[in-house]
Parts: C-alpha cells; structure tokens; sequence
C-alpha cells in the first residue's frame, strides 16, 4: 500500500473517530474549568482510535486482496 492511499486512510479515520467522539460529552466527565484538558484528551482520543482504525481498514484490505 503506498504513502498517499495510507495517509488517505488515517485522515478519513480521524474524521469519523472525531465525529463520533463528538457524541460523548466530556465536561460532565471532566472537572470543572478544565477545557484545555478536555480538548487535549478528546484530540489523543481521536487520534489513537484513528489509528487503531486506520490499521484495521489496511489489514481487511490487505487480507481480501483489493490492494
């Protein structure tokens, strides 16, 4: 799989993982006045779940042969 179709993969990953992630309310989760924090944890979230999805994304392509 090349660069460009990986790369392509992980930025429409972090989009939906963003998008759902946007369903949880984390400042009834978190502290009081801590937004920074919220948005920093909701941004390691996204990309971590981007990842992880990214991943699984390349490995049913790999396995079913579409690459």
């Amino acid at each position: 799989m090349s660069f460009i179709e990986s790369l392509i993969i992980y930025f429409f990953s972090f989009a939906v993982c963003l998008y759902a992630l946007s369903g949880i309310d984390f400042a009834r989760i978190m502290k009081k006045g801590r937004s920074f924090q919220i948005q920093v944890l909701y941004l390691v979230l996204g990309m971590s779940l981007a990842y992880l999805l990214g991943k699984f994304i390349m490995a049913i392509m790999y396995r079913s042969f579409i690459v």
